[in-house]
């Protein structure tokens, strides 16, 4: 087998990975807090791990980028607890869908960080995400769930854009997988406080999920992403990340039995069609300067 194709089939695997992380808002029956703490603690466990095999660094250089990379990583806490009460409130296609519009966000926020020119192709991309979003929401009565669920997506949306601009700053100083690890393992920090707030215990069946979530839809999906990287472009891993939550409304679909409405299903192809409109324009970038999808 060619070491493209090998990429290709790790790089796959990691975004079905991701496009499953949402159902564990179903699966899990504990708060959003708890399995926001449980995703990233056992994350940060199965990343340090992998740097330790593929021997990357995990040393800071200075107290201020730990300092950056724990802001990161409380952000990251808001944007994981979010979207789980996105999906909690309704549907995983809602919650997905929702999320999925953070390029509306990094298209007006990327400007003003990195003093770049706002380009018209990223305009036309945020207002097709825009009528997605229009089309998602199925009314603008803040009792409605679905509503609800809108909302803490796009929460959940707009702390990962600020996410993904940090990140984009820092992984041009250290390896993805060291990024990556302080963020989860700060986030860990920052949810503990919350989940010890749960009122009822802890089932088994909960922690054994809650450790699959972390490990494999978390360690294991970062992992396989980044080793894809070493042959294919940047192009080719945004265009997959794009099919993200596809293949969350089609594990939704098969799993949970939620059948998302013609709506939404409308709206959906709005938001996923901007962004994989802007994967195919993008230009590839150098591979030490991108960074992978974690949003879910």
């Amino acid at each position: 087998m060619s070491s493209s194709r090998l990429s290709l089939i790790q790089l796959h695997i990691s975004v079905l990975l991701a496009g499953g992380a949402g159902l564990f808002a179903k699966f899990v029956e504990t708060s959003p807090a708890v399995i926001t703490c449980g995703r990233t603690l056992f994350g940060s466990a199965a990343l340090a791990l992998l740097a330790f095999l593929i021997q990357s660094e995990l040393r800071v250089r200075c107290w201020k980028d730990l300092i950056m990379l724990a802001l990161s990583g409380v952000i990251l806490a808001m944007h994981w607890f979010s979207f789980f009460v996105a999906i909690r409130v309704s549907t995983v296609a809602i919650g997905l869908l929702a999320f999925s519009s953070f390029p509306l966000f990094v298209t007006f926020l990327e400007p003003l960080i990195f003093q770049e020119k706002l380009r018209g192709k990223d305009v036309i991309t945020a207002v097709l995400v825009v009528l997605g979003l229009i089309l998602v929401t199925p009314s603008w009565d803040l009792s409605n769930h679905l509503t609800q669920g809108v909302l803490w997506g796009g929460a959940s949306a707009f702390t990962y854009a600020l996410l993904s601009l940090m990140s984009r700053w820092y992984v041009r100083i250290y390896p993805t997988v060291t990024v990556a690890f302080y963020q989860q393992a700060f986030a860990a920090l920052c949810a503990l406080p919350f989940a010890l707030c749960w009122q009822s215990s802890i089932s088994g069946r909960d922690l054994g999920l809650l450790v699959i979530l972390g490990v494999i839809f978390t360690g294991l999906a970062q992992g396989l992403a980044v080793a894809s990287l070493r042959h294919l472009r940047a192009q080719t891993v945004g265009v997959a990340y794009g099919m993200e939550p596809v293949y969350g409304v089609i594990f939704a679909w098969l799993l949970l039995q939620e059948l998302p409405s013609t709506r939404t299903l409308c709206g959906g192809a709005l938001i996923c069609g901007s962004v994989l409109w802007t994967a195919f324009k993008e230009r590839p970038a150098p591979k030490k300067n991108l960074q992978v999808s974690d949003g879910s």
